[in-house]
C-alpha cells in the first residue's frame, strides 16, 4: 500500500521480471531470481531458474488486459497450452472449471468487450489461476471497477488465498483493502517504510470503504 508514484507496481513488476533491478536480493519458493555480486550489482540466476520462478506466478492487472481479439476461453487456455504444453482438452477442463467458480461459465464464447468491468476483471484471474500458480499478484485489482463490483472481486481474491491456498500479493492504494491482509508493506519514495501484520484480518464485508 502506498500513495501513487511510490513504487508499488515497480515491486511487483521486478517480482514478475517484467522490471530488472539494479542491486537486491529477490528469492520466491525456494529459488533466488537474483541477488548481488561482491560489488553490490544485481546478477540475476539463469533462464532455467527464471523461467521456473516464472511458473510459479500469475498476474491480475488493473485494466484487465486481456486479448481481445481471443474469446474470453481462449484467453484462459492460451498460457497453459504455450507455455505449459497442456493439451486443448485439458486446458479447456481447467478453464471451464475455472469460469464456473467465477461464475462465468456461460461466457466462455464471449469476447472481452461483450464482458463488463467486473467480468473481465474475473476473466483475468482465471487466467492468471490457470497456471496453477503459487503466488497470485494483483495490481490494484479493483481500480477500474465501481465499489460494489469490486468487493465481489475482492471475494473472489479472498476465496483463492483461503479455499486454493495461494499466496496473494495486491498493490492497492486503498488503505480499506489492506485491512483484509495478513501482512501489510507501506511503500513511500521506492522504499519499504513500515510493516504491520494482522493477525485477525478483516473480511471483505467488515471493510469500510
Amino acid at each position: 500500500i502506498g500513495p501513487s508514484g511510490s513504487g508499488k507496481s515497480t515491486l511487483l513488476r521486478c517480482i514478475m521480471q517484467l522490471e530488472t533491478v539494479d542491486s537486491g536480493k529477490i528469492e520466491v519458493c525456494g529459488d533466488t531470481l537474483v541477488s548481488n555480486d561482491s560489488t553490490g550489482k544485481a546478477v540475476y540466476s539463469g533462464r532455467d531458474v527464471c523461467s521456473r520462478i516464472a511458473l510459479h506466478m500469475g498476474l491480475v492487472f488493473q485494466n484487465f488486459n486481456l486479448f481481445p481479439h481471443f474469446s474470453v476461453l481462449r484467453n484462459i487456455t492460451e498460457a497453459p497450452v504455450r507455455v505449459l504444453h497442456k493439451t486443448e482438452d485439458e486446458a479447456k477442463q481447467t478453464a471451464f472449471a475455472l469460469l464456473k467458480k467465477m461464475g462465468l461459465e456461460d461466457k466462455a464464447d464471449a469476447y472481452p468487450c461483450q464482458l463488463s468491468g467486473g467480468q473481465q476483471q474475473r476473466v483475468s484471474i482465471a487466467r492468471a489461476l490457470a497456471k496453477n500458480p503459487q503466488i497470485v499478484l494483483c495490481d490494484e485489482p479493483t481500480g477500474a471497477l465501481d465499489s460494489e463490483t469490486g468487493r465481489k472481486v475482492l471475494r473472489l481474491i479472498r476465496g483463492v488465498a483461503n479455499d486454493l491456498g495461494k499466496t496473494v500479493i495486491i498493490v492497492t492504494h486503498n488503505a480499506p483493502i489492506a485491512e483484509m491482509a495478513q501482512t501489510v508493506l507501506h511503500m513511500r519514495d521506492g522504499k519499504i517504510a513500515q510493516m504491520e501484520f494482522h493477525e485477525h484480518p478483516k473480511s471483505v464485508e467488515e471493510i469500510v470503504w
